[in-house]
């Protein structure tokens, strides 16, 4: 089966190729055996992080014959390709343009499908939960000078997730929830308010092809989102986690 996002040209698919070995860009990943994937976005201070490790360990419960058939992992992915240079972007101990940065993050989505994701999801009814994936590259890779068709064209390749959660939390839950702030009040809420309308942007882009994403009220506890997703589960999640 093939996804109808509009592809461009690259030098990544030269990289793209020699990491995954496994498809082309434009084709959407096959889903044996039942596995699903589950990614869980939201913006900085959303909860997502802890929502996520916890939505895992119930998961797990749900099957405790075999609680490894449930994965938490993240991106970027520090182990896979590129993962050290990412942080070492982010933690401003060194430059890159942001074509560059962009592609270093296609390239770790990659390589962490080709080592980690596509191995485990190809076995019988297992579940990756991912914390942040590609509708994050398609809100903070794009620009003026790189589109958000650019930005998913170098991501095309990529497994599509089942299911994308967005966790959405108003700027008063997101500022407190934030362990360290560098930015007076009036600063986070500025930029706060551009990733919240970035995010609506990518989300809509998405839908349009077609991705499933449902956007969540987490301005709850911890306890009250994680009902949230359950309810969710009854309808989405496969049968064989026991929601029904």
């Amino acid at each position: 089966m093939q996804n109808n996002y509009p592809l461009q040209p690259d030098a990544l698919g030269a990289v793209e190729s020699s990491i995954t070995g496994a498809h082309t860009k434009g084709e959407l990943m096959p889903q044996p055996y039942n596995s699903f994937f589950l990614v869980i976005e939201g913006l900085d201070g959303s909860g997502k992080t802890e929502i996520a490790r916890r939505l895992v360990e119930r998961l797990q419960g749900r099957v405790p014959d075999r609680p490894q058939s449930i994965m938490f992992t993240y991106e970027p992915h520090d182990p896979s390709f590129g993962g050290e240079l990412i942080r070492q972007v982010l933690r401003k101990e060194m430059a890159v343009s942001p074509r560059t940065l962009a592609l270093a993050y296609a390239a770790n989505r990659a390589d962490h499908l080709h080592q980690v994701i596509e191995p485990f999801l190809s076995q019988h009814q297992h579940m990756v939960v991912c914390d942040r994936y590609y509708l994050s590259s398609l809100v903070y890779q794009t620009t003026p000078e790189l589109p958000i068709e650019y930005v998913m064209s170098i991501n095309a390749g990529s497994r599509r997730p089942d299911l994308t959660l967005f966790l959405n939390a108003s700027a008063e839950t997101c500022y407190q929830r934030m362990s360290k702030r560098s930015l007076t009040r009036e600063l986070f809420d500025e930029r706060l308010a551009e990733l919240r309308h970035q995010y609506d942007a990518a989300i809509h882009y998405l839908r349009e092809y077609g991705e499933p994403i449902i956007e969540i009220n987490a301005d709850g506890t911890i306890e009250e989102v994680l009902a949230q997703i359950e309810q969710i589960a009854l309808t989405h999640f496969p049968t064989w986690l026991g929601y029904e």
